[in-house]
């Protein structure tokens, strides 16, 4: 765990792992700003699966691996198209 990879470029979720007494709600922040250094529109259930491949099976406990199973879980749900582009389809 030494050196940043093309899934986490800037090392955030490395270093997260790395910090004592880190709590959800700074995960959380943390992996905010690793979703919006992605480039615009970029499918993050790759990057994401390959981090928790990466950290998460050594540290199951940790808070940035059940953020990153959030994560994970909310860019495979479906998304609802809103506004009158939801309405122009009925």
């Amino acid at each position: 765990m030494t050196e940043n990879t093309p899934a986490d470029p800037k090392g955030l979720i490395r270093e997260s792992y790395r910090i004592d007494g880190i709590t959800e709600g700074e995960c959380r922040s943390i992996f905010l700003d690793w979703a919006l250094s992605l480039p615009a529109g970029a499918d993050t259930r790759g990057p994401i699966d390959a981090l928790l491949t990466q950290y998460g099976g050594d540290a199951p406990d940790h808070p940035m691996t059940a953020v990153l199973r959030a994560g994970l879980d909310a860019a495979a749900a479906p998304r609802r198209r809103g506004g009158s582009r939801a309405r122009q389809d009925r």
